[in-house]
């Protein structure tokens, strides 16, 4: 069995003590509020390789150990309150930090609760106050704002997807542990990975990494060798409950656009079409007699969704291929959406998140011989995705 991906947020139960947070003041002083735009590190070596030293130096002070007051009891509430820890960094001069949302919340949507306090603490010792301005369960993202005044700040450089490739050398700061502006490295060890959020739907084209990443150390950035951020640092999967090589960031592209409309009104909206499918590949394609090699079969489609609403299908038909078991035949398969190919069933999902409810799509479709175009509006995206065929738990 494969052992469930963790999230690393670190915490810790109060019980009736003191967390160590309360009553702590940060010295305030005189000088004028500076920010700092920090220039595209290129950090690279003689071999062009990673310059971890000149990256460390240059942008760890961007990076702040989050800490974080969350209710107790559990989704339903009561109990002593914990105090979290776990990692991000700063976007802006004007106080903008990004981390991931399952640090300052708890619990699942729709009882997704925010943290009572946050205290973000920089690399020259200044802790100071923030308050949340969003959570995006969907994508595991956050925006947290610090009043910049006294405050030096280095803001890190955001880069892209299209720029992120499988070997290149990464590194990723952060507070593992509580243990505060520690820096691993690591290379890119897989991309277009699918991870869990905290609503259970999918988080599309996540960065693997072997850059040791632990408990606090969710929120940080991994940079590439240029000193650009290049994704969150989000979930490991491990047997331990620590980094064994095999951890994951939320990509940049994603973080982007959760800031962005977290910055504007502090929620981000998903479309959502309503059909659970899976990859089609080439021998599965002659199989089911389709002129396609990739694409996402139907495998179910939810009452009342837009995907029934527009007259999409499963196959009634079931049959066992290739080790997978109750492929249906004879329904439809997504090829493509807005004319953008769709290469497997993660592609379809990553596609839709990207869209907002009330949006119309044209949706490419074969069913047998037959080539149709089908458009459809989407729906706001459930609290959690409708349970798949043979999925007890809704996931």
């Amino acid at each position: 069995m494969t052992p469930r991906i963790p999230a690393l947020l670190a915490v810790l139960a109060l019980g009736g003590c003191s967390s160590g947070n309360d009553g702590e003041k940060t010295e305030k002083t005189e000088k004028k509020v500076e920010t700092t735009r920090v220039e595209v590190v290129e950090g690279q070596g003689e071999g062009g390789g990673l310059d971890a030293r000149g990256i460390y130096e240059r942008l760890s002070p961007g990076v702040v150990t989050v800490i974080s007051v969350l209710p107790g009891g559990g989704l339903l509430g009561g109990g002593d309150d914990q105090s979290g820890q776990g990692s991000g960094f700063v976007l802006d001069g004007e106080g903008r930090i990004a981390t991931n949302a399952h640090v300052v919340t708890t619990g699942r949507p729709p009882r997704l609760r925010e943290a009572k306090e946050i205290y973000v603490q920089f690399a020259d010792g200044n802790r100071v106050p923030a308050k949340i301005l969003g959570a995006d369960a969907n994508s595991d993202v956050a925006l947290l704002k610090v009043d910049p005044k006294g405050l030096d700040l280095t803001t890190l450089t955001l880069g892209a997807n299209k720029d992120v490739r499988v070997g290149e050398p990464v590194a990723a700061l952060g507070s593992p542990f509580g243990e505060e502006q520690s820096l691993s490295v690591g290379v890119v060890s897989a991309l277009d990975r699918d991870i869990e959020s905290l609503t259970l739907f999918s988080i599309g084209d996540a960065i693997q990494t072997d850059a040791a990443i632990n408990p606090g150390n969710s929120g940080g950035p991994l940079l590439d060798q240029k000193g650009r951020v290049i994704g969150i640092n989000a979930q490991i999967r491990s047997r331990s409950g620590g980094g064994e090589g095999v951890g994951f960031a939320i990509p940049v592209d994603t973080v982007k656009r959760s800031v962005a409309e977290l910055r504007e009104k502090g929620k981000v909206d998903y479309g959502f079409l309503g059909v659970t499918s899976q990859p089609l590949y080439p021998q599965l394609a002659a199989k089911l007699g389709i002129d396609a090699e990739d694409g996402a079969v139907v495998v179910k489609v939810e009452d009342g969704s837009p995907a029934e609403e527009a007259g999409l299908e499963a196959g009634e038909d079931k049959i066992d291929f290739q080790g997978v078991r109750g492929v249906p035949k004879g329904g439809d398969v997504l090829v493509g959406v807005d004319g953008e190919k769709i290469e497997g069933a993660s592609d379809l999902t990553d596609l839709i998140a990207r869209k907002a409810p009330g949006d119309k799509i044209e949706l490419q479709v074969l069913r047998g011989d037959e080539k149709r175009e089908v458009t459809v509006t989407l729906e706001a995206r459930p609290d959690r995705p409708p349970p798949a065929p043979g999925d007890r738990d809704g996931r």
